[in-house]
């Protein structure tokens, strides 16, 4: 809960346009032009950690060392012991790049998190807010001088970011140097553990065929590649995880473990941190024999010794996804006709897909999921007149009520839980310091979801409980268009030509109703969703580098509106895509929305919405009833489904309607800025 000094602060900001003087930094962010400077309490000294890793550039004469926010995965979402960027910078988000020299400190991060650095580090780090690697390039050439080299870890690196890095700096005289021990864990003192869990077998009901038919049905992609590779390297931790049918607790709300995978056309060896390993695993893994189907358990750290031992041999062809095969694998493998490349291996690729009882399951847990998020929104109608309730209990009130739902495991990412100002953050999660007190007076965003063993959820609905403005309600009402105007949409199922096009056009779709009257959002508009794994499961999105849309795929649609300093609107389906009868063509696809939670009422102009837009949500609607009636009925919810009912009452057509016509797009290209997940 925050001060009566912050409300001042935000009210002498909405009456002057901006935040100035003392009072408007008293519990927010910092101000480094002050004497002293000004730092909230939630503002990390990094000034130790600094200075004990500038003492250890020394001696590798190096000018600058570059700390990226992943792991040796890449992942985007990372165990504590690999949040170097956080433990040096304070800033905790999802993304970023931090850069030290003798003298100075960088960070930068895309608009989601611009407000959250300010808030977490101290003076002395620079924000930089351009996130292209080419900007990081020209501030390390105004920094350090002709003839520096620049260390980097090449485990946390990508392919393409040392490439990029690499044409960036080659023409200044100045250049990258790989240092294999990464200087932060160096200096990082209490660096946390490994966690010692046991991996878990999935049961039968929850996977697609056992893990010997999955390593077989890849092994035939390898043997039709025209390309002919004799071994696939998985590098990505769900991509191991989805092979064996494996899951861990190694990355907070991700059911993943350190692993790797070299899968050859009559071998197998997995790299893991083999202690964990019972007895149990290695009976299911047949890590006794000697075979095509027998898997050999290697050590996690093995991995780059086993591969240039692997590559040493003749008559050798390693096939590698380059978007999560570190720098330091890659350079391995040589010569370059040793090599094989794709942007996203088979097994990602493969895995996109859901089959029947993928999607049944899938579909089922959310269900289920609804039902938790439903008890959330009625007892905060219920409470909130109060006055007693928080974004901090809000949150943990929607994680009680998912507990309690059949094979649940937990939430599947940090609940964002923001009311009024803080919902303008697009990734803001609440604190014990930093929690606002909810009221009928202010816009409230959800954005949660759940782990459960038969799949993953996402789900964000915005609601008011007062009387909202005419800007909020309009907003909203054009952010529901534009997420019906996505969901409804009919498209060719094409090969990877047209798909780029395609993606742009539905980006457009969830943006125009918005775009028409000067309004917009800088985030993507989805993301694919897997089956109990990560919550962000690429490929599948509406990017152009995702892979073209099949059916059985599950993706998320989140378009949204953030005014800064007063509120933020953001509704997110998770649909998956299915074939649909058009009445000449064939081969086209939709979309079939799984998530089950109406939308607030009150913040819905029906003005604004096309007949065919309100003839979706109606039918959406009725859907909902259908769906989700007997599962309120099984588990004896009587008032929930009282409240389900009231709240998908069919909507009647009043007044004009401004319809966002899919006909008549042009192709646009967006920026890149505006396709960073939420």
């Amino acid at each position: 809960m925050l001060s009566c000094g912050w409300l001042l602060a935000l009210s002498l900001a909405a009456l002057t346009g901006r935040t100035t003087g003392a009072v408007a930094y008293e519990q927010t962010e910092r101000d480094c032009s002050l004497y002293p400077p000004y730092l909230p309490s939630t503002a990390v000294n990094t000034t130790l950690q600094l200075q004990e890793l500038r003492e250890r550039m020394l001696p590798l004469n190096i000018s600058a060392y570059i700390i990226p926010g992943t792991d040796a995965h890449l992942s985007e979402y990372i165990a504590p012991r690999d949040a170097r960027m956080a433990f040096m910078t304070g800033f905790t988000g999802s993304a970023g790049t931090a850069v030290v020299t003798q003298t100075k400190a960088a960070l930068w991060t895309d608009s989601r998190y611009w407000v959250q650095a300010e808030r977490q580090m101290d003076c002395n780090w620079e924000l930089e807010k351009d996130v292209s690697i080419r900007n990081v390039a020209e501030w390390l050439i105004s920094e350090v001088p002709s003839g520096s080299e620049i260390g980097f870890d090449p485990f946390l690196f990508s392919l393409k970011t040392q490439g990029d890095y690499g044409v960036n700096l080659e023409s200044s005289n100045r250049s990258l140097k790989s240092i294999p021990v990464n200087l932060v864990d160096q200096v990082w003192k209490d660096r946390p553990s490994i966690p010692p869990d046991n991996l878990t077998l999935l049961p039968d009901r929850v996977i697609r065929g056992s893990w010997q038919m999955k390593v077989e049905q890849i092994r035939n992609q390898m043997r039709d590649n025209p390309y002919k590779p004799t071994a696939l390297l998985l590098s990505a931790l769900d991509e191991t995880a989805w092979l064996f049918n494996l899951r861990g607790s190694d990355i907070p709300y991700n059911p993943f473990f350190y692993s790797y995978t070299l899968l050859t056309i009559d071998e197998i060896w997995l790299f893991l941190h083999t202690v964990r390993v019972t007895e149990e695993l290695k009976v299911y893994l047949n890590a006794s024999c000697e075979g095509p189907l027998c898997v050999q358990l290697k050590s996690y750290e093995s991995i780059l010794d086993h591969l240039k031992t692997y590559v040493a041999q003749p008559d050798i062809k390693v096939w590698i996804g380059t978007e999560y095969t570190n720098y330091a694998l890659y350079e391995v493998i040589t010569p370059a006709d040793k090599l094989m490349t794709s942007s996203y291996s088979p097994v990602l690729t493969t895995k996109a897909v859901k089959d029947e009882t993928e999607q049944r399951i899938l579909r089922e847990a959310h269900v289920r999921d609804a039902v938790a998020v439903i008890q959330l929104l009625m007892w905060l109608e219920k409470t909130v007149p109060k006055g007693k309730e928080t974004e901090l209990t809000a949150a943990e009130y929607v994680n009680m009520c998912r507990g309690k739902q059949k094979d649940s495991r937990g939430p599947s990412f940090e609940t964002i839980s923001a009311s009024g100002p803080n919902a303008a953050l697009a990734h803001y999660s609440p604190t014990e310091a930093t929690s606002r007190r909810l009221t009928v007076d202010e816009m409230y965003l959800v954005d949660s979801g759940g782990q459960y063993l038969d799949g993953t959820t996402d789900i964000t609905r915005t609601v008011h409980w007062g009387t909202p403005t005419a800007l909020q309600k309009e907003a909203f009402t054009r952010v529901l268009m534009g997420n019906i105007e996505i969901s409804r949409t009919i498209f060719p199922s094409g090969t990877r030509e047209p798909h780029f096009s395609i993606c742009v056009n539905m980006e457009m779709l969830g943006r125009r109703a918005l775009w028409e009257v000067g309004l917009n959002y800088g985030h993507g508009t989805g993301h694919g969703v897997g089956n109990y794994f990560g919550v962000h499961e690429w490929p599948v999105g509406f990017q152009g580098n995702n892979i073209p849309f099949r059916a059985g795929m599950f993706t998320s649609i989140e378009p949204g509106y953030y005014k800064e300093n007063d509120f933020g609107i953001r509704i997110e389906d998770v649909a998956v895509i299915i074939p649909v009868q058009t009445k000449y063509g064939q081969d086209y696809l939709t979309f079939d929305t799984v998530s089950l939670v109406p939308y607030d009422r009150k913040l819905i102009d029906t003005s604004l919405l096309s007949s065919e837009q309100l003839q979706w949500l109606n039918k959406y609607y009725k859907t909902i009833r259908r769906l989700l009636g007997p599962e309120l009925d099984k588990q004896g919810l009587n008032e929930e489904k009282d409240w389900m009912f009231r709240n998908t009452e069919p909507f009647m057509a009043s007044g004009s309607s401004a319809s966002v016509c899919s006909s008549s797009l042009t192709l646009i290209v967006l920026p890149v800025a505006l396709f960073h997940i939420v």
